[in-house]
């Protein structure tokens, strides 16, 4: 079950990092509330900021929500009229918010100027027409329970609490399932704006704002970092990473490529998408290298260690560990394709499939004047050594 939990992680550190700045916010109020009509100016240019910031990104949703902030913002502090009618429909004011933070959730990152941003502005009038019908829902069920005198159904109770239950409910699934920044950073806002809404933190509302806004242009910032710099199908640093890394070289240091046997006849039996499944499971094997290595997606079937200030003599055990853990590992594969009809009318027990696969290892020191792209191709010089001698080995 913790396996499937994949954006555990990436759910604790935002919401510790959200709670580290509020708490810390709370604590140095005398500081900052002195300064606090310079801060609600710097706001406005915050919200243009993130707003031009996540579209230029293709970070739609985020567009959107800070849209949204800026909106209700201007409303609460009378720059743009509308308060007292918010301040008549508090409970739709709250749903609505709800099920558009549901509706971002559901929906994936499209460019907002275009046909899908239309449609999202759409989706977004729709959660506000769902939150007035759902009020009306609930103003007919009450006066139904009190006609018939039902005392086991809290209508009160239901109004509110149970679209609160189901959004959050939803927000956490899909922030656990997997590791998604803006999930987690609607998950941090669901939590921060009930607490803030019940009077449960003491912040005025630009404070509020400007954290929040802020954590969304930060989380736009390293998102938009990890998809230049990690690759997408393993999750390990690619080959930009790799050449940035490369930099930070010092003089002494070993290249390794590493490379799956046989991945191509592999991919021609079973498919690609049993191909990439291979590839991410022998990534989290290569990911758990130690003695100071890091590991890089090259590119297709080939990866790269780089073990900063050793040899390659003083890295060869721990590449054969690497070479050995994947050898010894038994990859059960899903829904292998199936070539004939008799294949396809078998029992359920061929959807799973376990095999095993190899790599192969080759290894090069760092030789004096040499450039890094020179001891890569020792490194892939040493790799068709491995190859050649039979596969599954290290060699230097």
């Amino acid at each position: 079950m913790i396996q499937k939990l994949e954006g555990l992680k990436t759910t604790l550190w935002s919401g510790l990092a959200v709670s580290i700045v509020i708490v810390a916010t709370l604590a140095t109020q005398e500081y900052w509330i002195k300064n606090i009509h310079f801060i609600e100016q710097v706001l406005l240019g915050v919200f243009v900021v993130g707003i031009l910031f996540s579209a230029q990104f293709t970070r739609s949703r985020f567009t959107l929500l800070i849209s949204l902030c800026f909106c209700y913002y201007l409303v609460s502090k009378n720059i743009l009229q509308g308060q007292s009618f918010l301040d008549e429909n508090p409970q739709w004011l709250y749903l609505s918010t709800l099920f558009i933070l549901a509706y971002l959730t559901l929906i994936k990152d499209r460019a907002i100027v275009s046909i899908h941003g239309l449609v999202r502005i759409f989706g977004i009038a729709s959660c506000i027409v769902i939150a007035k019908l759902w009020l009306m829902s609930m103003e007919w069920l009450k006066s139904y329970v009190l006609e018939t005198q039902i005392t086991l159904v809290d209508v009160e109770l239901l109004v509110i609490n149970l679209p609160l239950f189901m959004v959050a409910l939803l927000v956490l699934f899909k922030s656990l399932r997997q590791p998604n920044l803006f999930v987690a950073s609607l998950l941090t806002t669901l939590i921060v704006g009930n607490l803030y809404f019940n009077d449960q933190v003491s912040l005025p509302i630009s404070i509020m704002f400007s954290l929040l806004v802020v954590h969304y242009i930060i989380v736009v910032v390293i998102d938009s970092y990890y998809l230049a710099y990690r690759d997408e199908l393993t999750h390990l640093p690619s080959r930009r990473a790799l050449n940035q890394y490369s930099l930070s070289l010092g003089r002494k240091y070993c290249v390794a490529m590493l490379d799956i046997d046989h991945f191509k006849k592999f991919n021609d039996n079973y498919g690609h998408d049993i191909g990439d499944q291979v590839l991410k499971l022998v990534a989290a094997k290569l990911a758990e290298i130690k003695s100071g290595g890091r590991v890089f997606r090259y590119g297709g079937e080939e990866f790269t260690a780089i073990f900063p200030r050793k040899t390659a003599n003083e890295a060869l055990d721990e590449l054969e560990k690497l070479r050995k853990s994947v050898a010894d590992y038994d990859i059960v594969i899903r829904h292998p394709i199936r070539k004939t009809k008799k294949s396809r009318q078998g029992n359920q027990s061929d959807a799973l499939k376990t095999v095993s696969v190899t790599i192969s290892i080759g290894v090069a020191t760092r030789e004096p004047k040499n450039t890094f792209e020179q001891t890569i191709k020792q490194a892939d010089q040493a790799l068709y050594k491995a190859k050649k001698k039979g596969r599954n080995q290290v060699c230097q």
